[in-house]
């Protein structure tokens, strides 16, 4: 009983081969090499050869749902803080107008401006914004001087920059109440 192994196709299969079916399995899909491999075997009645699977084409099942990504580190892409200065010099604030946000301190209070617990400076009086720079010089035995005044330049001179109010009525506004 001879068995074509090209119905097999994809599964293992254990054929039994008889010594005369062998002359019938020449003609199969599997050729003369098998035949020759088969004629060439001992002289037992019966004799298993397993065959290796064919390949096919198998479509494989992928996933049906987008991997969401990380939500937490946006890797700089964030929207920024928008500090920085808001008046500029001259120009007229009314008490609680915020003049500069800041991160580290850049910007330090002077006459009449208040600091916030976030660093923000605010006018505390009505009046026009004026900036100043004054030399600065560290207390001999801080760590201020120890770590910056080392590194600088012999030299160097350091400044701080201040945002003073100075209080003054403001000019040509118009207001209700002084039509009354």
């Amino acid at each position: 009983m001879g068995i074509c192994t090209a119905s097999l196709c994809c599964c293992w299969s254990a054929l039994v081969v008889k010594k005369k079916s062998l002359e019938k399995q020449s003609s199969c899909a599997l050729g003369r090499a098998q035949a020759a491999r088969g004629a060439a075997l001992s002289s037992s009645s019966a004799v298993v050869v397993l065959t290796t699977p064919q390949t096919s084409l198998v479509a494989v099942r992928c996933a049906s749902k987008k991997s969401g990504g990380s939500t937490k580190n946006l890797g700089g892409r964030s929207p920024g803080k928008r500090y920085g200065y808001k008046k500029v010099e001259g120009a007229f604030v009314h008490a609680g107008n915020i003049l500069a946000t800041q991160r580290l301190i850049r910007w330090h209070p002077g006459a009449h401006v208040g600091m916030g617990r976030n660093k923000t400076l605010y006018a505390l009086e009505d009046g026009i914004v004026r900036y100043t720079k004054e030399v600065y010089i560290p207390l001999p035995r801080s760590a201020e001087s120890r770590e910056v005044i080392c590194q600088l330049p012999k030299g160097a001179i350091l400044y701080k920059t201040f945002i003073n109010v100075i209080p003054t009525t403001e000019v040509g506004s118009f207001k209700l109440v002084t039509m009354l």
